[in-house]
């Protein structure tokens, strides 16, 4: 399944993932806004949440003020980001787009926001830099990239074949999703099987999806980030922000 299929496909049930997403949304919301507060100051900021799912990032930061819009290559999660801001009243323009082709002018965002991992799905060194240069783009002289991933550096040497299951109780009862991975042969990029375990009544449905992922380590990562012409890019870790994956701040110079 490609990317796109990957998401669209998952949209309906991507919450589903998260114990509790309404407060998962609030905290990541919370985490962020540190970082813009402590790199642009106080806000309410313009913000590109890049890779915007069905709003996880944006509906938190929206929450606290920013003027958020959200892009993403998945029909189907644009749709629901848009929906569950309606039910908010939070205003939220979205739109489809490619991370690499950025439907917007030059110089539009304060900062832009690419989250949980996203990146990782581009698997070429071109596509990666293409997709970080249109970040560059958009932003203003000045503008602060957040972009988060897993932390590569530990995984790759690990090569973990899965990840742990995570459980969701809700009015329906009990959603189980857990992970398998399989590396490839070249030890960096790997697939992922996304599973799945629906209550049904007595019983459980099972769905699966599958995407594939690079594991850039996080030098690599900020290393590209600088290849495009980012400054002091730097790593921040989950215990010092309160984000669930390690996010690297880069500032667009102020200059050409």
């Amino acid at each position: 399944m490609d990317t796109r299929g990957f998401y669209d496909e998952l949209a309906d049930r991507y919450d589903l993932i998260y114990a509790d997403w309404d407060a998962s949304t609030a905290r990541q919301g919370r985490a962020l806004d540190a970082l813009l507060t402590a790199a642009l100051g106080p806000g309410p900021h313009t913000v590109l949440d890049n890779a915007c799912g069905i709003g996880t990032q944006s509906l938190g930061l929206a929450a606290l003020g920013h003027r958020v819009t959200g892009t993403d290559l998945s029909p189907a999660s644009v749709a629901r980001a848009a929906r569950e801001a309606a039910q908010r009243s939070f205003a939220l323009p979205v739109a489809v787009a490619d991370m690499r082709a950025l439907p917007f002018a030059d110089a539009s965002f304060d900062a832009v926001v690419c989250a949980d991992n996203a990146l990782p799905h581009l698997l070429t060194a071109e596509d990666v830099c293409a997709a970080l240069a249109e970040t560059r783009r958009v932003l203003r002289p000045g503008g602060l990239l957040l972009l988060s991933t897993r932390p590569y550096g530990e995984l790759i040497g690990a090569r973990p074949q899965s990840e742990a299951p995570r459980v969701r109780t809700g009015p329906d009862g009990r959603t189980i999703t857990f992970q398998l991975w399989q590396w490839h042969a070249d030890g960096e990029r790997y697939d992922v099987e996304l599973f799945q375990l629906l209550p049904t009544g007595d019983t459980w449905t099972t769905r699966t999806s599958s995407a594939t992922y690079w594991a850039l380590p996080e030098g690599e990562t900020a290393g590209y980030v600088r290849r495009v012409g980012f400054a002091d890019p730097l790593w921040h870790a989950p215990a010092d922000t309160g984000f669930h994956q390690p996010v690297l701040a880069a500032r667009r110079p102020a200059g050409p």
